[in-house]
């Protein structure tokens, strides 16, 4: 048996899905109980409990529950918005220190010449 607690919770997407490859091929052949508020992390579950305040409200499989639009389903929207979020915002931050980046070479030659 194989005990996952929040395997993905500290980490940046890219690094959640190399975490993923590796817990995909660490699971084969085991029973295995993760705990997770990461949605994505559970998503290939054979069974997804779903808990609210201690109390079960949603049981089965991710494209089963995803069908019925309850509690998983608003709460995988949620972070599907979030994450989206967090990648525009990373997208301007880029931009952003390209751009310093930029500014701050032309300033180190005044000529213009790089």
């Amino acid at each position: 048996i194989l005990i996952l607690d929040e395997a993905t919770s500290a980490v940046d997407t890219e690094t959640e899905k190399e975490i993923q490859k590796a817990l995909d091929n660490l699971v084969q052949g085991r029973t295995t109980i993760a705990i997770a508020h990461r949605l994505s992390t559970l998503r290939k579950a054979d069974r997804l409990v779903v808990m609210d305040r201690g109390q079960i409200v949603e049981v089965g499989p991710h494209d089963m529950l995803m069908e019925q639009k309850g509690a998983y389903w608003r709460l995988y929207q949620a972070q599907l918005r979030q994450a989206e979020s967090e990648k525009r915002t990373d997208r301007a931050t880029e931009e952003r220190v390209a751009v310093a980046v930029a500014l701050g070479t032309h300033a180190a030659h005044p000529s213009g010449d790089v």
